[in-house]
């Protein structure tokens, strides 16, 4: 019946972090004095949530080193801006140069992190946060460049499509930006750790179950002793 809400009609409404949350849980994994660089999209929410006593030094494939926060009103510069073509602003001591010395640092292993955001992540590590077949893409960026020289790399991704589908596959369907060089996710549901054997379980989200992560996981989810929530 219309506006029915027993027990057995009811919806349950399901705890998930928001984009700014899924940011400032990542933020957690920020290295002091490290070169960090930031993908579109929930990534780029990062540099807002820095923890307080750490230094890091945001990179930009534009051209920045040195990237602060979002800027307020009276602080905003339309010539200054990040990889996105978003207005930011800049820490005591920030560079600039050309976007042709920006690749050069990024594929001479001189960014220690980069934190993306992902379409799909398999099991392996694999990435794809690029191209999907028929639609159309401005490009890659930057993306594939730092898959195959930083470090490390995070992904800070919503856990499911918008149709509910896992993208945490056994395998990617869609192009790959990078094979093998995923090393952890923070989805709105989860801080999972990529192994050799399949996804590990570190952290859950407030009021998520690890049932509710398992559903959720298309690809093999390893999960050992008593997983802990996320603390922000």
């Amino acid at each position: 019946m219309p506006g029915d809400t027993s027990p057995e009609k009811a919806v349950p409404v399901k705890p998930r972090l928001t984009r700014e949350q899924i940011a400032q849980r990542a933020a957690q994994e920020l290295p002091d004095g490290a070169y960090v660089n930031l993908g579109w999209g929930i990534p780029n929410l990062i540099a807002e949530y820095l923890p307080k006593g750490i230094t890091v030094y945001f990179h930009s494939e534009n051209g920045i080193l040195g990237m602060g926060p979002y800027p307020t009103e009276e602080e905003i510069d339309a010539d200054l801006i990040n990889a996105g073509k978003e207005t930011v602003t800049t820490i005591k001591g920030s560079a600039f140069f050309d976007s042709a010395e920006s690749f050069g640092m990024i594929r001479a292993g001189k960014v220690d992190l980069t934190v993306l955001g992902a379409m799909e992540v398999s099991e392996e590590g694999d990435i794809a946060n690029w191209k999907i077949p028929g639609k159309m893409v401005k490009g890659m960026g930057g993306a594939m460049d730092l898959v195959a020289s930083a470090r490390n790399i995070i992904v800070a991704m919503m856990h499911t499509s918008p149709k509910g589908d896992s993208k945490l596959l056994p395998r990617c369907s869609l192009p790959l930006t990078g094979v093998k060089c995923v090393r952890k996710i923070v989805s709105d549901l989860a801080v999972i750790e990529i192994t050799g054997a399949g996804f590990r379980l570190l952290e859950r989200a407030p009021g998520v179950s690890v049932d509710e992560i398992k559903l959720k996981t298309a690809g093999k989810l390893i999960v050992e002793g008593e997983i802990p929530a996320m603390k922000f």
